[in-house]
Formats: C-alpha cells, structure tokens, sequence
C-alpha cells in the first residue's frame, strides 16, 4: 500500500502519470467556428431582410410575414445557443491498470442503486437482469453493494430478487472465469457467441440454471403469486400483507446478501457483493416524489448499510454492458491532480434495441458524441439520471473548496456485532415516508423553490415546489436529474462524461411512437419548469458556471417553447400557398442567397455530423421527422401543461415508460414500421398537420400558377408531406394495428379542408 507521502512525491515528480487524459478536437473545433459565423452572417442577413421588408398595413400576407420574422428570430437565437454544444469538444480516456498499481488495496466502496416502479410495465425478470449485471462488476466485492428499490411494493418484484440472489452464486464465478461480456444473463445468451471448448459444459450448464429461474419467475408473474412453499419458507414475504398496496405499504427492507449471519458466499467460496431490497413507506396522503424520493431513501439507507464513498444510479432497464466501468470512474475521482473537483462521472445512454435505422431516433447519438462532449468542455454534462458514479459526500451536500483532498479509506459502519434482522429493524424509519418531516435532514431540505412569480402555496394560482437545496436529489419536477446536477454545478464542482469503445450501459429504447412522444413531453416539461423556477441557469448560474455550460443548459430547457416557431412553419407558409401570396424570395433576387445557403449548410452539416457519430442517411431522415414530430406534439403538450401547473390547474407527474411490448408491436419495430395504433390527441395534431400539408401541396400543383413565385413555399410544404409518408400510409393504406383509427383520418382530412377553406374565404 502506498503511503500518503509517497503519493506526494508522486504528484510533484515530473513523471507524474495521470489516471485519465483529456483530448480536445481542435482542428476540426476551429474548422466548424469558422462554418458557423458563415452560418450566423446567413442567418443575420434573413434577419435583415425580413425587418426591411415586411409589407405595408393592409397589404397581403402583413401578418404572415410578421410571423415568419418572429419565428425565423427564433430558430436564429436558438441556433445561436447550440453552438455552446459544439465549440468546445472534450473527449476523455482511462488508465485503469494505473488505477490498479497505485490503489487496488485502497479502493473505495461502492454502492449501487436500482431503481424500479411497476413490474407490470417494468418486468422483473429485465430488472433481475441489471441487478446480476451490476453485481459481476470486475470490482472487489466486499467492496460493492447493490440495492434494489422496488417503488412498486411488489412482493413478484422481490421473489424475482431472491432468485436472483440466488443464481448469482453461480452467474459471478462464471463470468470471472470466462471474462464474460455483457455481464447480463439475457443479453449474454442472446448475442455472445462461444469459440472456447473448454467454456461449454459450463455454458450448459449455467444456461440451465438461468432457464430454471426464468421460468419460475415468469409463472409466478403470470400467476400474479408466489408459491405458496416459496412463501413459507422464506421469512420476508411475511412483510407482505393483505392490507399491503403499491401506494400504501411499510418499508420494505431485506438483506438478501451480506452481514453477520448471512452466508455470503459464491460456490468458489469466494464473497458476493451485498444484495438489499427496499421499498420505502409508501402513504397515500404522503407526497412521495417519484425517483427522486425513493434516491434519497436509498442514500439514507445506505448510510447505515454500507455507507459507500460512490454512489452508482441505474435504472433498471440499463443493465450494465461493460465490467470494467466502476473503475473507469475512480480513475477520474482518485486522479492526485483532478480528482478533487469532480462531483459525478455521468456515462451516456446507450440502447441495445436501436433498429438499423432508428427508426424513432432513440440513439441519442449526437447526444453523445458532439453535444455532452461539447458540455464537458465547458464544466460537464448534465446529470441524466441513469449511469452516472456520484459522490456521496457531494449528494450530501458537501461544498466544493480547492484545499481540499479526498480520503479514499474505508469507514467501518455500523454494529459489527447487530444482526442483520437488528440492522433491518433500525434502519427501516429511514425510509419512512415522513422521515423528511421529522428529522434533521427533513429540517435541511425542506426549504422550498417556488416557481418565478409564484409562492408556495397549493391553493389556485400557486405551485407548490420543493426543489431540495442541501442533501440528496431535487424535489418537484420531472427531471429531477437535471436541477440536482445543475444545484451540483453551481456549487463550484465539475462532471465528466465518460462515453468509452465499449459502452458502459445498454437500456431498452421506446417501441412505438406514442411511448417517444410522451417521454419527450416529460423531458421538456421538466426542463421547461427548470428554466421558470429560481434555480434556473439563466440567473441561477450566473458567476457560478461558465456562460457557454449556461447556454447548454438553456438549450435544452427551451426545448418546449421551441414548439411554436416549428408549428409556424409547419402551416402558415402552406396556407399562404393557397392565395399566392409569397413570404420568401424568389430564386432571382439576391435575398434568395442567404435563405438558400443557410438551409443547405444546416442540413448538409447535419447529415455530415450524423454519419460521423456512426448513423446511417435513413437513420438521420428519420431524426429529422421526429425532430418535427416532437417540437409539434411533445413540446407543445409540454408547455401547456407547465403553464397549466404555474396556474396551479395541475400537480407534477412522472410518467414511467412502458417496458412491454406487444409481439406484434415489437415485430412491427423491428421492421421499422412506425407504431400509432391509438386516437391520442398528440396523433390527432400529426394527422391534422400532414392532412393540411397534402391538400395544399396537390391544389398547387395542379394550379401550377404558383410555380416561379413561390418556389421556396412549395419545396417547404413538399417536404413536410415527404416527411409524413408513415402517417399517411397509418391512414389510409395499412392494415395493421399500428394504423391510426378511421376517427382520426376522417377527423384530420375535414379539419384539413375545414382550415383551408377559412383561410381563403375569411383572412
């Protein structure tokens, strides 16, 4: 073991190594800042035209002009605050083996929560999947504890766990043996293919076993029961009741694995990582904060459990690709030069059902490899709620001070001589639902944030909010990820993001179109409530992040607003179509220049980008209409509902995606077959917009007498009826349950006519 003076010297010694490397993309930086100010001046030139020559009162087309103006200022200045994404790209490498000949008797613990809400729609059996993933970590594993929040209660939930708990026994001297990856059962027998003999027997084998526990598991959930000998002979499940619900329950808390009196140990004779269970006290007359609420019960009782220095969250649909990544992330926070500074390693969200094609854009590919690495240039990324290392001093509140040194040494917790049922006991009023009313911690977070203009109150025209300041994750938004990263930042502390070859979590993309959209609308309804409250980066972060970290923030948290400018242009040049009145230049006047030239840089630069990050050109169409779709359903749905909740017409909600799929949606999915299959509202406005887009592009092109005039009008509604071929085919050409209902197409074309007909005759 080294000593502290020894690493000293280490650290002064010009030999000094580090344990990561940062690359910045230079060339290829100043290469795109000198292709954007050609853009920007493209983009001020429109402004120019567009405020020199809006048409006299009373003449033709004064308020669609007007409009244009507003929007085209819009999609400008919000242009403008992208650029923060892509100015300053940071990329970030590891030196593990480093790690190891420096630290491997000194490595800290390491706690990781699960979280999951529903077995319904969250199946267990995908949650057992990235608990074992997580436990075969290529970690010490008396150094390592997994925790299962189940905020569901369910008792299916838990006998899943027990299983897994189980089998584990078995599943983490295997994949030591073999080197396995991905470390998840499932997705191990899925895609690995096998070359070594001597791996086969044992393959058999653990398959088998795997195959045995699938099954129970699965007829239990089917049966919606435990059996009743698995009941009897297992002492937790006495903690269920019949009195007991998924939203009014006790806390829930089994140790599964770990402690005095447990067995702890793999068929090797080797020790198992800590295994606990928990489902906090759930009341219905108790608000109980969603993810956010149950991160907190989970700091809390990890406090007393294991009390790790690290803190990994996972969602339990994000099982864990890559055995090596708890010490890619040390390798960031136990640096001697850097580590100090850095609050949370957050890794991207990387997904194993992506079609070919991406078919509903769920990749998040430029996400990844443009947007984060830019935000990393400039302080860190956001915290996005999943794959992300924390640490727990800083969750706890911990300010940031450049004096200070992390001590990575292991603190006994606890009472070594407490039982494990002792240990459950005691621990159990940490995760009581009015823990945060009664206690010290309820006295420190229970300061409020209210939105801008508004008080704390519940009564109509307020919102109550409680964003907490001190300890643990932010309270009262949806992206309650998002505000505790922020609330990190400002404190003076930097993040990384860690996007490694091998790719550190893979979780399940939405299958259908309906699951993308609602997932958005929360996205940006969050973001949106963000930017609206005191702590948003627009005031909050001023003197406190860098300002391009400040208008990456704001990027995302306009990603509501951005629905008005989107439906603009999605119509009101179409509609003009129809009375000849042009709103943009013809290809003969010079003004035509800039108009054309920053909408072929855009999309040629966007096309470029999407194919270096890896994408194909179908794959980036295909984010381009969602692009669309979102900005004209998602966030439109976003805004109104937030400022619904500002005037306190309704309460906060979280939304937890759907994790099953129908076979034949998920066949569908796989042959990139866009799923509608409902009459939601937000599949109404798609429809209403396409329908209104065909119609007035096929009387224009049978008139022909716009042609010549309005040709920058024509190419635009044209290709908003390219981009919404998969509506009209759900309409009126598929069979298939994924088509939209008959109600919407009959619904869409009379509105589609019903608009075009007032707009000729009335405006």
């Amino acid at each position: 073991m080294r000593g502290k003076e020894e690493r000293e010297n280490m650290r002064s010694d010009d030999g000094y190594l580090p344990l990561f490397e940062t690359r910045r993309e230079r060339v290829r930086v100043m290469a795109y800042r000198v292709f954007a100010t050609t853009v920007f001046v493209g983009i001020a030139l429109i402004w120019v035209y567009r405020g020199s020559h809006i048409p006299g009162a009373g003449e033709d087309g004064r308020l669609g002009w007007i409009g244009m103006f507003g929007a085209e200022l819009w999609f400008g200045l919000y242009w403008v605050l992208t650029q923060s994404l892509r100015w300053n790209r940071t990329f970030r490498f590891t030196f593990k083996d480093r790690l190891s000949k420096r630290y491997e008797n000194e490595l800290p613990k390491v706690d990781i929560f699960v979280c999951t809400a529903d077995p319904s729609i969250e199946p267990p059996m995908m949650v057992i999947n990235t608990v074992l993933s997580v436990m075969a970590y290529d970690y010490p594993p008396e150094k390592m504890s997994v925790y299962l929040s189940d905020d569901g209660g369910s008792d299916l939930t838990y006998y899943a766990l027990l299983e897994a708990s189980f089998f584990s026994k078995h599943w983490i001297p295997y994949c030591k043996k073999f080197k396995v990856e991905p470390r998840s059962p499932a997705a191990y027998f899925l895609s690995h293919h096998h070359h070594q003999s001597d791996e086969s027997q044992d393959l058999a084998s653990i398959k088998k076993l795997y195959e045995d526990m699938e099954d129970r598991i699965t007829n239990a959930v089917k049966l919606e029961r435990i059996p009743e000998n698995i009941r009897l002979k297992h002492k937790g499940f006495s903690q269920w009741n019949s009195f007991s619900s998924r939203k009014d329950h006790d806390t829930i808390i089994q140790i599964l694995i770990g402690g005095r009196d447990m067995a702890a140990k793999d068929v090797e004779g080797c020790t198992l990582p800590t295994l606990v269970y928990l489902a906090r006290e759930k009341r219905p007359q108790h608000p109980h904060n969603f993810k956010a609420g149950a991160m907190n019960a989970l700091i809390r009782v990890s406090s007393e459990i294991s009390k790790g220095q690290i803190i990994l969250n996972v969602d339990c649909d994000m099982y864990s690709n890559n055995s090596h990544s708890v010490r890619d992330a040390l390798c960031f926070f136990m640096d001697e030069e850097k580590g100090h500074e850095i609050a949370f390693v957050q890794f991207p969200q990387n997904f194993d059902n992506v079609t070919k094609n991406e078919i509903y854009a769920s990749s998040f590919r430029v996400m990844s490899d443009v947007e984060f690495p830019g935000l990393d240039g400039h302080g860190g990324p956001l915290y996005i709620g999943t794959g992300c290392f924390h640490r727990r001093d800083i969750l706890c509140g911990a300010k940031f001070s450049k004096e200070s040194r992390i001590q990575w040494r292991r603190e006994n917790v606890g009472n070594v001589e407490e039982s494990v049922g002792e240990l459950e006991e005691r621990v159990k009023g940490l995760a009581s639902c009015g823990f945060e009313d009664n206690t010290q911690w309820g006295r420190e977070v229970s300061l409020s944030l209210s939105l801008s203009l508004t008080h704390t109150h519940t009564q109509k025209g307020y919102l109550k909010h409680e964003f907490l300041p001190k300890m643990g994750l932010k309270y009262g938004c949806p992206v309650e990820d998002v505000i505790t990263g922020l609330s990190i930042q400002c404190k003076g502390w930097k993040s990384i993001f860690y996007n490694p070859a091998r790719k550190g979590f893979l979780g399940v993309a939405p299958t259908s179109l309906d699951q993308t959209l609602v997932q958005h609308k929360r996205w940006s309804e969050g973001d949106l409530q963000i930017l609206l409250s005191k702590y948003s980066p627009a005031w909050y972060g001023l003197g406190k992040l860098s300002p391009c970290l400040q208008m990456g923030y704001i990027t995302y948290c306009l990603w509501a607003p951005n629905c008005f400018a989107t439906l603009y242009y999605s119509f009101v040049p179409s509609l003009y179509l129809l009375r000849g009145i042009p709103l943009f230049p013809q290809v003969s006047n010079p003004w035509f220049i800039p108009f054309a030239y920053v909408i072929i840089a855009q999309y040629t630069h966007s096309l470029v980008e999407f194919l270096q990050c890896s994408g194909t050109v179908l794959g980036w169409w295909n984010n381009q209409r969602i692009w669309l779709y979102k900005r004209t359903t998602s966030y439109l749905f976003a805004f109104l509902d937030t400022m619904l909740l500002l005037a306190g017409f309704s309460e906060t909600t979280f939304i937890v995606t759907n994790k099953v799929s129908d076979p034949d949606v998920s066949q569908r999915y796989e042959q990139e077959l866009m799923e509608f299959g409902s009459a939601a509202p937000m599949f109404s406005i798609l429809a209403t917009l396409a329908m209104l887009n065909l119609i007035i592009f096929v009387v224009s092109v049978v008139k022909r007498s716009v042609f010549g005039i309005m040709d920058m009008q024509i190419v635009l509604c044209g290709v908003l009826v390219l981009i919404n071929l998969p509506v009209y085919k759900a309409l009126f050409l598929r069979k298939d349950k994924g088509k939209l209902p008959s109600s919407v197409a009959a619904k869409s074309v009379l509105l589609g006519l019903f608009v075009c007909t007032c707009f000729v005759f009335l405006f």
